[in-house]
């Protein structure tokens, strides 16, 4: 069976990340067209995030103009899954339910923020987690880290598939700010 690995595993955040995006897995395949975290054509956070900060579109944009972004706003990104063993034919299979059914490896995230100084808030990029019972446990592990620690912590709609206002309303009232869009 084909081991998937994350497209950015050797992605470090930045130490002084102050918002921490988590989110699911980007897959190291043929299929993936991410050129950064979020960035497959049917993802909108580079629409969703900056308007939420009154700046710019990103989408499509490079990815040096992204990490310029979030270095300015000291944001970061983190996935749970590092890699994941799937069945052949199923490798570029993004599925959130399906990928939890497979136990995958995961990132510590906790290890992660305990090394950031500077951070005040998390988010997770899905507001559900039903279906996903190893995620869940995940997430809720985070979410507990982030209560004993005075971490602001919230469970943000999926930046995938679709733009609306009402997401964009979503997200610019975790980042504290007004959309302009």
């Amino acid at each position: 069976m084909p081991i998937i690995n994350h497209r950015f595993l050797s992605h470090s955040i930045h130490p002084d990340t102050e918002t921490l995006i988590v989110g699911t897995f980007n897959p190291e395949t043929a299929e993936n067209e991410a050129d950064f975290f979020y960035g497959r054509s049917r993802n909108f956070l580079w629409r969703l995030l900056p308007a939420a900060y009154g700046s710019e579109d990103l989408k499509g944009r490079a990815v040096a103009d992204k990490i310029n972004f979030i270095r300015t706003h000291k944001i970061d990104f983190i996935d749970l899954i590092a890699r994941v063993e799937v069945e052949a034919g199923q490798e570029a299979n993004y599925d959130d339910i399906y990928l939890d059914s497979k136990k995958p490896a995961w990132n510590d995230v906790i290890a992660q923020l305990e090394q950031l100084q500077h951070i005040k808030r998390v988010c997770f990029t899905r507001k559900t987690l039903g279906g996903i019972p190893h995620m869940k446990v995940r997430v809720e592990e985070i979410q507990r880290y982030c209560n004993a620690h005075g971490i602001e912590f919230s469970l943000l709609k999926t930046p995938a598939r679709t733009y609306s206002v009402h997401k964009q309303a979503i997200w610019s009232n975790f980042f504290g700010k007004t959309s302009t869009n």
